[in-house]
């Protein structure tokens, strides 16, 4: 399980304030109890998708599944200076990425660490 504190939904909320869908993300992880994998379970479900794997599994994988993108150099510095509007704008642009799961995926990520996230697509690319 992999849970974020008050502090860290706080930081989510005031970096990117002005789009509700993130808002009724964070809300829904505060309902979860800082649970990522159960709030990211029931945003996939909202959203019309059926996950067919353990809670923490799933989430993982997606965030797998996205790890060329959010691995980008550009986007890399800037999560790893705790910074993710560039990123969720970045995400937005790609209708083939779930938006409202986004909120729980970059929260996955700085929870893993940037860095031991995205060694093994650095490894890939020597």
């Amino acid at each position: 399980m992999t849970k974020v504190t008050a502090q860290e939904i706080a930081r989510f909320r005031s970096q990117l304030a002005e789009d509700s869908a993130v808002m009724e993300a964070l809300d829904l992880i505060e309902d979860c109890e800082g649970d990522l994998e159960d709030a990211a379970m029931t945003l996939a479900i909202r959203a019309g998708q059926e996950p067919e794997r353990a809670n923490s599994e799933w989430l993982d994988a997606l965030a797998r599944k996205w790890r060329a993108v959010i691995c980008e150099q550009g986007f890399r510095d800037d999560l790893l200076n705790g910074s993710v509007k560039g990123m969720m704008e970045q995400l937005k642009t790609m209708p083939s990425f779930p938006q409202i799961l986004a909120t729980p995926v970059l929260m996955y990520v700085l929870k893993q660490g940037v860095s031991s996230f995205c060694e093994p697509l650095d490894e890939v690319l020597e």
